[in-house]
């Protein structure tokens, strides 16, 4: 596996989220904070209750609104908006996330002699299914929040996930789309963890991902298991946090045992190590600028 050094400065900066850490003042007094695609940024107000970004709009979580900011989003400004209940509240606050250019770099992966290395024609009609399928996932509405931050680990023990956002190159051919999770290593075979409650909407064998389970756990928000050598919980079945889906394996499009954890939320594929971590590591709107 190589890894262009460029690429690597590059995911060090997207990893703390934003390009800069502080903030300006936008026409009509709204903060504008930067950040790259696949972060995620928070806006803590006191009594607050509702959040939106770009016509959607959810509930706080602790007095807490996060937006996802998508792997695939394009440079560009984007407005967002709280509202609170608090003692003395305005009843709507603005503001502005501006999105920054980002690059993860790239990664060159040598696959063995599988079938996802050389999918046919068929295979590739199987994956086309298994995108279909997902897509009703995305598009189910957003029930209540079933968890909080920051989230459980997915495996234990747990590494430092890796490749969130690089491209990847299979056997010299460069992959469609960006690496939308992270890769964590572990013991051949460990469990494979539920990050919080939730109910499985799908645990099947899917063409790239091999043995893959996803669970929502409301307010929109997915997590998504990958490669697993088994799997011990059916799609429609509500679990726990720290429940047991299956076990570490490598199969579909893997060079050897790993997880692929991935998450999103709603509707924005971002690196899961946010949602992993203390919420308040997460880049915050100031709140001196409100």
């Amino acid at each position: 596996m190589v890894i262009h050094p460029r690429g690597i400065f590059f995911a060090t900066l997207a990893l703390v989220c934003f390009i800069s850490p502080s903030l300006s003042t936008a026409q009509g007094h709204e903060a504008t904070i930067s950040a790259a695609p696949g972060t995620l940024v928070r806006w803590a107000v006191p009594g607050a209750t509702r959040c939106s970004m770009r016509g959607r709009t959810w509930a706080a979580l602790q007095e807490t609104c996060y937006y996802p900011i998508d792997l695939l989003d394009k440079p560009g400004p984007i407005a967002v908006a709280i509202w609170g209940t608090g003692p003395n509240p305005e009843p709507k606050k603005l503001a502005r996330i501006s999105v920054e250019a980002n690059d993860y770099g790239t990664e060159e992966i040598a696959l063995p002699d599988i079938p996802q290395a050389n999918p046919s024609r068929e295979d590739l009609k199987r994956d086309a299914g298994d995108q279909v399928l997902l897509g009703k996932i995305w598009s189910t509405k957003e029930g209540p929040a079933q968890f909080t931050l920051p989230l459980g680990a997915p495996v234990r023990p747990m590494s430092v996930g890796k490749s969130f956002g690089v491209k990847r190159v299979y056997n010299g051919k460069l992959a469609e789309q960006a690496h939308m999770g992270s890769d964590y290593d572990s013991p051949v075979g460990s469990p494979i963890l539920a990050v919080a409650a939730g109910t499985v909407v799908f645990a099947d064998e899917m063409f790239f991902e091999g043995n893959a389970v996803f669970i929502d756990h409301g307010d929109g928000l997915v997590s998504m298991y990958f490669h697993l050598s088994d799997i011990k919980v059916q799609a429609g079945q509500e679990v726990k946090k720290g429940e047991t889906l299956g076990r570490e394996g490598a199969t579909g499009r893997a060079t050897g045992p790993h997880l692929w954890f991935g998450v999103r939320w709603h509707d924005a594929r971002i690196n899961p190590k946010f949602l992993l971590e203390a919420p308040g590591k997460i880049p915050a709107v100031n709140q001196a600028s409100q």
